[in-house]
């Protein structure tokens, strides 16, 4: 039996040595850490489980039956963080470039499975060079293979993506399935084609990092959700974001321990908004009041920066939540903010997860640029997200909330359970001067001196409509609050929906205008 533990140890030793010690090194020195550090730093201290450590791939082609090596590119395995159970694979591309062979994919499948079976999230960390080009069609089927289990997952249990390296071609597919892509600077990049057939076929010349890298996915696509400095920023950002959310669409997120004390009036909203109407102000000044310890976790922080989404704990509860930012575009909804706050209400209402809309919205973005590029079925994306969630959905009007965009944002119309407006919000078809010169156009075209008209009627309207009241007494607010309150009558809107019960009809799936 000596000789046999003797072996083991021998093998096991191998396979923790990855592709060798010389690609090891050469990982360190390109910034990066390895596949097992990775997880190391990820996980609870010694709670990972590592199957398939000793699955090689079936290869003879092109000099690959001289090229084996224990776990083959990946590893997977289970483990915990702060005690939750969590599947993960990690590539390492000391390992024949960490690229995906046929027996690599079947790793990866194989945790995916599970993780469906036991309930628990799946995190991938991606560090490869994409299909292994000596086994052809055999690699390809095994990029299909998971493409079809981040499908059947989602919405039954998180996916989250960590790009730690490239990710290239039919690779970035599978993050752009699961739920939240997290990137690092300098050091991470995703893009269809590469550079080079870029210049091939378009004859333009791009860098890795103007092409795809972090910067370019957070701020210009809106691929990347969230970006860490480093790759221990960004596994400690997996790590902080996985405390808002449950473990799959079952179960739900458990409460913190909340101060009471902190239900306490907050007299400085009291003066956030301005006296005119037309100035803006920063919607995350209210968000940071109203979350616990000021702590707001932001998703794609750097994307159609008009709209902010994320997550918080308010009253010790895990909410989403998502808000118009007066602070870029005057808060307008457009193609990209539509599509950005779309998305992540669809995930909070699969999981289960609370939310909160914070109102100031003049309406959709004009223009041709964004009627050409389908504002219509964007902006529609919300809309139908709105409609579709059965999650507890509370809204608070702070400002303004004109035309569709009022609709749109969570009203009572479409299911928002406690709609709250503060006594300067503006709730209306459109504004006052473009409404009254529709209005009065012919007022104002019979009048001598039309601006002074304009005026007068403007004062009218904003008299009429510049207040919450009308809405109020057609029951579409619910309650009109001073902004101390409104911390508080979250909460206790919150737990009063903690068992709230609503369904859609029964359907195979709806028809999302995508």
């Amino acid at each position: 039996m000596t000789g046999k533990l003797h072996e083991l140890e021998k093998l096991r030793n191998a396979a923790l040595l990855g592709g060798g010690k010389d690609r090891l090194e050469q990982q360190h020195e390109k910034g990066k850490l390895t596949a097992r550090e990775r997880i190391e730093i990820l996980l609870d201290e010694g709670s990972f489980r590592e199957i398939d450590m000793f699955v090689k791939h079936r290869g003879t082609d092109f000099g690959l039956d001289k090229a084996s090596f224990p776990g083959d590119g990946v590893i997977t395995g289970f483990g915990t963080i702060h005690g939750r159970m969590i599947a993960i694979f990690s590539q390492d591309f000391t390992v024949l470039g960490g690229s995906l062979s046929e027996t690599n994919a079947k790793k990866i499948c194989k945790i995916m499975e599970a993780a469906m079976k036991m309930g628990i999230p799946v995190i991938g960390l991606n560090d490869s060079g994409g299909a292994r080009i000596q086994e052809g069609v055999l690699s390809l089927g095994g990029y299909a293979d998971i493409f079809l289990l981040n499908t059947l997952a989602s919405g039954v249990i998180p996916q989250i993506s960590v790009i730690l390296g490239p990710c290239a071609g039919g690779a970035v597919y599978s993050p752009a399935i699961t739920d939240f892509i997290f990137m690092v600077q300098n050091t991470s990049y995703m893009f269809v084609t590469g550079p080079n057939v870029v210049k091939t076929v378009t004859h333009e010349t791009v860098t890795f990092e103007e092409l795809g890298g972090a910067e370019t996915h957070a701020s210009k696509s809106g691929v990347a959700h969230v970006v860490g400095e480093n790759e221990v920023q960004t596994l400690y950002l997996v790590k902080k974001m996985l405390g808002y959310i449950p473990q799959n669409n079952r179960d739900t997120v458990s409460d913190e321990p909340f101060v009471e004390a902190e239900l306490l009036l907050q007299p400085d909203l009291d003066s956030v908004i301005p006296e005119s109407s037309t100035l803006p102000y920063d919607m995350k000044k209210i968000i940071t009041a109203l979350a616990d310890e000021g702590d707001f976790f932001e998703i794609q922080d750097r994307f159609a920066e008009n709209i902010v989404i994320g997550f918080a704990r308010i009253g010790g509860m895990s909410v989403g939540i998502v808000a118009n930012q007066p602070a870029v575009l005057a808060g307008v909804l457009d193609i990209n903010a539509s599509s950005k706050a779309a998305r992540f209400v669809r995930f909070c209402d699969a999981f289960n997860i609370p939310l909160l809309v914070l109102v100031d919205v003049p309406g959709f973005l004009p223009g041709t640029e964004q009627e050409w590029h389908g504002i219509i079925r964007h902006g529609a994306k919300l809309l139908y997200a709105f409609c579709e969630a059965t999650v507890p959905k509370v809204t608070v009007i702070t400002r303004k909330a004109y035309g569709g965009a009022y609709d749109v944002m969570n009203s009572k119309h479409i299911r928002g359970d406690f709609n709250y407006a503060w006594p300067g919000a503006e709730i209306a078809v459109m504004g006052p001067k473009g409404a009254v010169e529709i209005i009065f156009k012919k007022e104002i075209a019979e009048s001598a001196d039309k601006a002074n008209e304009i005026d007068k009627k403007v004062t009218e309207y904003i008299e009429k409509f510049a207040n919450p009241y009308i809405a109020a007494q057609h029951g579409y607010i619910d309650e009109i609050i001073k902004p101390s309150e409104t911390k508080h009558r979250i909460v206790e809107a919150m737990r009063l929906l903690k068992n709230k019960v609503d369904r859609n009809p029964k359907k195979k799936h709806g028809n999302i205008p995508l």
